[in-house]
């Protein structure tokens, strides 16, 4: 296995993983830190949004054009673009609201709703918004591996801003199993396996979409990957983090996620 395949499945893993930092974080707070949530999402969409638009959207253009020229290479970076938004959306639009990963949840909500165990609508909460993530997590999975095998920088940013917005995914699995069990080893062990399925998308990538990998394949693929990135810091990350926090901190996160990704990718160059 080259050296560019094994970190692939590392960064994956880790970006997945990161439900559990929030299902930890669920057990040990009394309140949910909304400040920090509102800012670190701000922050994990300022990475997504300018990744996809000044690196990964010109690298599969790049790409396309080389193989195709410019005419037929730029319609299909653009239509592939639009694609990776669609795909995302429909995806979504099957998720109902209420076990939507990305409807913010709170620790000290939990608390006045439901009490420590025999709460079935709890846990069914619990188990629906699990396998919501499952869903929303196995094209990113999916996006991560690819980026990492193109541009290792690139797959290394995309995996840091989804390991920081699966965090308050991990909560949202975690808080309604654990009041409606009692367990926090259940709560903890749905929290993980909701984030495998970041991994089981880079293994999907790794067995189906490898021997097919051309130019215009990355490409095409690149160019989705951007398109999902920013569809969901523009309808996920970014309108969690307002809820999270009706001030300006979303925005300030927003900002520090671009300022960072700009002076990475130039220190990188």
């Amino acid at each position: 296995m080259s050296h560019e395949i094994l970190l692939a499945f590392l960064f994956t893993l880790f970006a997945g993983l990161a439900t559990g930092i929030g299902s930890l974080l669920a057990f040990f707070a009394k309140t949910t830190n909304t400040r920090f949530l509102s800012f670190a999402l701000g922050f994990s969409a300022g990475v997504m949004i300018y990744v996809s638009m000044v690196e990964i959207f010109f690298k599969a253009q790049e790409s396309l054009v080389s193989e195709l020229g410019e005419p037929g290479g730029n319609w299909l970076t653009v239509g592939s673009f639009f694609a990776g938004m669609l795909l995302i959306a429909l995806i979504d639009r099957f998720v109902p609201k209420s076990s939507n990963p990305h409807e913010p949840k709170k620790v000290e909500d939990m608390k006045k709703n439901g009490t420590l165990a025999n709460d079935p609508d709890l846990l069914k909460m619990g188990v629906f918004t699990a396998l919501a993530i499952g869903i929303h997590n196995f094209p990113e999975g999916i996006a991560t591996f690819v980026s990492t095998i193109q541009d290792p920088t690139v797959g290394f940013a995309i995996a840091i801003a989804i390991a920081i917005h699966n965090i308050p995914e991990g909560i949202a699995v975690s808080v309604p199993v654990y009041y409606a069990t009692g367990s926090k080893k259940k709560a903890f062990k749905l929290s993980f396996l909701s984030g495998l399925a970041e991994p089981i998308g880079a293994i999907v990538a790794f067995l189906i979409l490898m021997p097919f990998l051309s130019e215009i394949m990355f490409g095409v693929i690149f160019a989705a990957v951007a398109g999902i990135m920013v569809f969901i810091s523009l309808d996920e990350l970014l309108p969690a983090a307002k809820k999270y926090d009706e001030a300006h901190l979303s925005i300030y996160g927003l900002i520090s996620g671009m300022a960072v990704m700009a002076i990475s990718l130039l220190m990188l160059m």
